[in-house]
């Protein structure tokens, strides 16, 4: 039983102390998809910057959070269906997201090793977000509120160990929101003017790179 014991505790120790963090900045650009202007999904056209802090859990998964702001806008004059084209409406709004999540590496990708290693990797979890309650009067834009919803991030990237201390990743971010209000086209006032699709809920898009440091305790080696 002591052995027994012994054995367990080891292994949580290692567990503990394989344990490595990343910190460092997301820098990139943003695009909304909606009921104005492109409908392309990977189209940034603001630039957007964050924060993300990583807890790596094992070689193949981490804990992520991170704080991502930018500004969305669109232009019904840039796309090319002649129904928006013709009405001509554009907008702008500020989104300021949290996310927690996990993030999954296709291979291992092992910081303790003074290797280069390269995997793509998926991310999910929760976000929340801030931005403007628009609406539309007299063919003009206003602001009415402060507004917060939900979102599901889908992330897809690809990243590096370019040094022993730091990792550089290329990503995009899809974000499906819980609301249908980003451009004004759906305010809650049913006395206001609403267009477009209001069964179909906004989405905005994160596309950049990311630079993180890493640092931590070295894992120890219970089988040495």
């Amino acid at each position: 039983m002591y052995k027994l014991f012994h054995l367990l505790f080891l292994l949580f120790f290692c567990t503990m102390n394989a344990q490595i963090n990343e910190l460092g900045v997301f820098v990139g650009g943003s695009n909304y998809v909606g009921d104005v202007g492109l409908t392309t999904y990977i189209a940034p056209n603001e630039p957007a910057l964050g924060i993300l802090y990583k807890w790596n859990k094992s070689p193949r998964h981490s804990y992520r959070f991170s704080y991502t702001q930018s500004k969305i806008s669109a232009n019904d004059l840039d796309s090319k269906e002649p129904g928006r084209n013709q009405r001509g409406y554009r907008f702008e709004n500020n989104i300021k997201e949290v996310s927690l999540g996990l993030e999954f590496n296709f291979f291992d990708f092992n910081l303790h090793e003074a290797k280069r290693k390269i995997t793509p990797y998926v991310y999910s979890g929760i976000s929340y977000f801030r931005y403007d309650g628009l609406y539309v009067s007299s063919g003009e834009t206003f602001k009415n509120s402060d507004a917060g919803s939900m979102a599901i991030p889908m992330i897809l990237g690809i990243k590096s160990n370019v040094s022993p201390y730091f990792v550089i990743g290329l990503e995009v971010g899809t974000r499906y929101t819980f609301t249908d209000n980003l451009d004004g086209s759906n305010p809650k006032d049913e006395n206001l003017l609403k267009f477009g699709n209001i069964n179909n809920n906004d989405w905005y898009v994160f596309t950049g790179l990311t630079l993180t440091y890493t640092f931590g305790i070295k894992p120890c080696y219970c089988a040495e």
